[in-house]
């Protein structure tokens, strides 16, 4: 091979990929799983320092985990996904807690809002997922105004929640030239995202901790209602999904600290804020 071929690599069709994203994300119900992760959004809003008043953005926000916590602090929230049904699920729940939160559908590639249209912008386990990771990033840092802040919190590639996707890796091949989500979990990816937006990054190592009545319940849980893992068994010959199955049980067991029978299940998180040059 000559050195012009070995430096080739592969394109991605963003697009096309991103059109079977939003079906997998649609797939099963992830509110019942991102319900779960509340604490999440809550200790993002504190990273930030909201105040209230404050215009906050939340992107990929699923059913409304940071979107809720922010509107708790009094702040003027517009909550984006681009999955319909799960906008509905976090418009139910503002509703019950009588939240004054605006919806709308939005791709986190293609914000439909202004330059500079908020003091702060955020995702939880949401915009990582994005296939055009630098144009996710650049959009977050147009809509946010000069001097405001971009809060995440992001997956890092080795915890638990990092390692299943690499365990579906093993049977599912990811799209060509597509960047794993989990680098937006790495301090490095995050400089390469964001420098030249950035005055600074600020990145802390968290722990979020699953906690399921057993392994086979928490499998029966993603198996059910989280996209990813429901379209992966589902893609699979019944042969490869005990494959599948095996594998995550194994990694389960390697990660859960119960000492019972229940599950109690460390994933390591960075939780992450910029400051807007």
């Amino acid at each position: 091979m000559s050195a012009v071929d070995s430096s080739l690599s592969p394109v991605a069709d963003f697009a096309a990929i991103k059109v079977r994203q939003q079906a997998t994300w649609s797939t099963g119900n992830y509110a019942v799983v991102g319900t779960t992760l509340q604490i999440v959004g809550e200790n993002l809003c504190e990273a930030l320092d909201l105040r209230a008043g404050s215009r906050v953005l939340d992107v990929a926000a699923g059913n409304g985990n940071a979107t809720l916590a922010a509107a708790r602090r009094w702040c003027d929230v517009t909550s984006t996904d681009y999955v319909a049904s799960l906008l509905e699920s976090g418009r139910a729940r503002a509703q019950a807690e009588g939240l004054p939160v605006q919806f709308q559908e939005a791709d986190a590639e293609a914000l439909p809002f202004a330059d500079a249209s908020f003091d702060v912008v955020m995702s939880t386990f949401g915009v990582m997922f994005t296939p055009d990771q630098e144009k996710a990033a650049t959009e977050l840092a147009r809509v946010c105004k000069p001097g405001g802040r971009i809060g995440l919190a992001n997956w890092t590639p080795e915890s638990f929640i990092g390692q299943v996707f690499k365990t579906i890796g093993k049977y599912i091949t990811p799209p060509a030239g597509v960047v794993s989500p989990a680098l937006w979990g790495t301090e490095a990816r995050l400089h390469t995202l964001f420098d030249a937006h950035a005055r600074q990054i600020a990145a802390t190592r968290r722990s979020f901790t699953f906690r399921y009545r057993s392994p086979a319940h928490f499998v029966e849980v993603f198996r059910t209602y989280y996209g990813p893992v429901n379209k992966a068994f589902a893609a699979l010959e019944v042969e490869r999904q005990a494959g599948l199955l095996g594998d995550l049980l194994t990694l389960i067991g390697s990660h859960n600290r119960s000492g019972d029978s229940t599950l109690v299940l460390p994933s390591e998180y960075l939780e992450v804020v910029v400051e807007r040059s």
